[in-house]
This record gives C-alpha cells, structure tokens and sequence, in this order.
C-alpha cells in the first residue's frame, strides 16, 4: 500500500455509515487502509445490516448506535473514541440527506422544513466535527476533516432550496474551519457529489440512461465507490497540502449547460458539418 494512503494506528470516525451507500462504502475502504473505523448510525437495524458484515470480514469497524444530530449522541461517539486502539485522526461527516418529501416549491417551505434540513445536514457536520477536532487537537496529533455537501451546495437546487442552502452552507463551514484549525495541523475539506446510485437517491430517480447521456459529460451517475474513493484522498496523506476545499464528484454534470447536446455541443449550431468538426479529436 502507498505509505500516503496508510491509516494505520489511526482511529477514524465515520457519522451516517449505515445506509448501505457513500457512509458504508467509506467506512469499508478506510478499514481496508488500515484505519480503525468508528461506524456511526442512528439505527440499530442498518448498521447490523450493513456495518457488522465489515466487521465479521475481519476488518477494524467498531459500529456505534448514536444520533450525531444530539450533543448525547456525539458524546457517545467520542466515549467510543476515547476507549479505541490508536490515535484519532479522521472524521468523515456522511449523516445527513433528505427525503423526497423535502421537495417543493420555495413558497411552500415552513420554518420547521428549514430547520430540519439544517439540523440533519449542516448542525450534524458542524458539531461532530467540533468535537472531533477539538479532541485530535487535545491529543496534539494531525489530523483530517471530510464532509460530504452536494451538487445542489454548488450551483442552485430549484424546489430544494432548504437543502441546497444546508449543503452550500456546509462549503462555507468548511472553508472557515480551514483556517481556524490549519495552525493544529487538522485540515479541513469537503466533496460535492453529483447524482449518485445509491438506496436513498433511488427513491426519487429512476433509472434512465439516455437522461443520464444528455445531463452529465461522462455519461452516466456515479457509484457510491468513486464518492468514497475522493473522500479517501482528501482523508489520508496524498492529500496532505489541500485544506479548505470542496472537490466536486459530479462525472461533469455541472458542466452541462442547458444548450448542451449529449455530445456537448451547442444546440443552436444547424450547420452538422460544422457540429462534425468541432467535435474532431484530430
């Protein structure tokens, strides 16, 4: 293994690893480098379904039943983390999202819409990696800080605007906390993924190839493997001089213009000759 990408005797927790996608999928390759993974899951039920097998595979994942939205969940959290084998070094915030439900029009948004979608995405990031980094900076170790904003964090979410607001807002944390922790040696960074097969974007998209051709340059969504392979590099060592950042992880969607054609030329150009040769690789 790389030495860069080693996370050996480094404890490093992972918050909204049960749901079988991005969480799962991270606390999984993170153990594979050699991280002991605190898994963290607000049910029982998912992380016996899909955190327990990683940990009867032989790897090192500790799951824990806490709701990080909660200062009595986070406090389990780092209880666990006291108690574990290593140094803490990592924090990946995953916990969050939103149900269909959640989408609508703007004016149709309550006050208690907008808070839930804050306290699920933003105060959960916010406060676990409060505890997290205030805990490696008591251990006077380096350390890392990943969160998982969104696409719609990015540019703008029509009928999302709470969870867009949340996910942007999250950009904004991430890149202040940057700086107030880069003195201890803790970095800070975040990733964007675009649309991404996983059990909870499958609730609201369906599967649709030719959309897919037409939305996003590389052609097709994302797997929960090339999120959590991102979030990997900004975790470990290879990315040892990047602080502060937001890495979209979107296969090209948010370069698709509206004008855009599936082979990403203008719609507005009649001419094919001309189409034909601009799209000429040689």
């Amino acid at each position: 293994m790389n030495e860069l990408l080693n996370l050996a005797g480094r404890i490093v927790v992972v918050s909204g690893a049960g749901g079988g996608g991005i969480g799962t999928t991270v606390t999984r390759l993170t153990a594979e480098a050699g991280a002991t993974v605190i898994a963290v899951s607000r049910s029982q039920d998912n992380l016996d379904t899909h955190v327990t097998p990683l940990a009867d595979k032989g790897l090192a994942v500790l799951p824990v039943a806490a709701d990080a939205s909660t200062d009595e969940g986070i406090a389990t959290v780092m209880d666990v983390v006291r108690h574990g084998e290593g140094a803490l070094y990592g924090l990946v915030n995953v916990a969050g999202g939103a149900a269909p439900s959640t989408w609508m029009p703007s004016t149709r948004v309550t006050r208690q819409d907008w808070r839930d979608l804050f306290a699920a995405n933003l105060e959960t990031m916010f406060f676990m990696s409060q505890a997290v980094a205030a805990e490696i900076r008591a251990q006077g170790n380096p350390g890392s800080i990943v969160s998982v904003s969104s696409i719609s964090g990015m540019n703008s979410a029509p009928f999302h605007v709470a969870y867009g607001t949340a996910k942007a807002a999250i950009v904004a944390a991430t890149r202040t906390l940057a700086a107030e922790l880069a003195p201890e040696g803790i970095r800070v960074n975040a990733v964007a993924p675009g649309v991404t097969e996983t059990a909870a974007s499958a609730t609201y998209v369906d599967a649709d190839p030719d959309r897919d051709q037409r939305a996003i340059a590389m052609g097709r969504r994302g797997t929960p493997e090339e999120q959590a392979g991102a979030i990997l590099f900004l975790l470990s060592d290879l990315s040892s001089y990047v602080t502060g950042q937001t890495l979209l992880v979107d296969g090209g969607l948010n370069l698709r213009w509206t004008h855009l054609g599936a082979d990403n030329t203008s719609l507005f150009l009649k001419d094919e000759n001309f189409r034909d040769a601009i799209r000429r690789i040689q």
